[in-house]
C-alpha cells in the first residue's frame, strides 16, 4: 500500500482540472499532430511525427500520475477557528528573528509552492511548527545552523 498524499480541496480540484484538460483538449490535440505527421509519409525521419509521439508519452504518463495521485489522495480538513495547535491544513502566521511577519499555510507536499507560501508539512520550517501553539519559539535546522520562528496567530 502507498501512503496517502494529502491534498485540500482546493488541491483536489486543480488535479481534477489539469486531468480533464489532459484528458480532452491535449489529448485531440496529439491526435490531430500525430494525424498530421503520419500523413506526410515516411515516419521514420519524421521529426514532427517524433515529437508528437513523446509528447503523447508525456501526456498519457502526466494523466496516470495524477490519477494515481486522486486515488491516494487524503481530504485535509481545514481547521475550525478553535484549534490552538498547528496541523496539517493551517495557516500560520510566524515571525523570524530580524524580519517581519509572514503568512504560512501548511499543506501537502503536491501542494507545496513555497513562493506564494504553501509549505509542505514534511519541509524543515512546515514539519518543525507541526503541533506548536500560539507565542512558542520554533527552532527549525538549516544547513547554516538554524532559524526562529515565534508563531504569532493560527488561522
Amino acid at each position: 500500500m502507498h501512503d496517502p498524499i494529502f491534498l485540500t480541496e482546493e488541491g483536489i480540484q486543480k488535479i481534477k482540472e489539469e486531468l480533464k484538460e489532459l484528458k480532452g483538449s491535449a489529448r485531440a490535440e496529439l491526435a490531430v499532430r500525430l494525424r498530421s505527421a503520419i500523413e506526410m509519409g515516411d515516419l521514420s525521419e519524421n521529426a514532427d511525427y517524433i515529437k508528437a509521439k513523446e509528447d503523447q508519452g508525456f501526456t498519457e504518463g502526466r494523466i496516470q500520475e495524477l490519477e494515481e495521485t486522486l486515488k491516494r489522495t487524503k481530504v485535509i480538513n481545514l481547521p475550525n477557528n478553535s484549534s490552538d495547535k498547528v496541523q496539517i491544513g493551517s495557516s500560520v502566521v510566524v515571525k523570524e528573528e530580524g524580519y517581519g511577519q509572514e503568512l504560512i499555510h501548511i499543506v501537502g507536499s503536491k501542494e507545496a509552492d513555497p513562493k506564494i507560501g504553501k509549505l509542505s508539512y514534511e519541509s524543515p520550517i512546515g514539519s518543525a511548527l507541526l503541533g506548536h501553539k500560539i507565542s512558542d519559539i520554533v527552532r527549525v535546522k538549516t544547513p547554516e545552523g538554524g532559524i526562529n520562528f515565534k508563531i504569532i496567530e493560527i488561522k
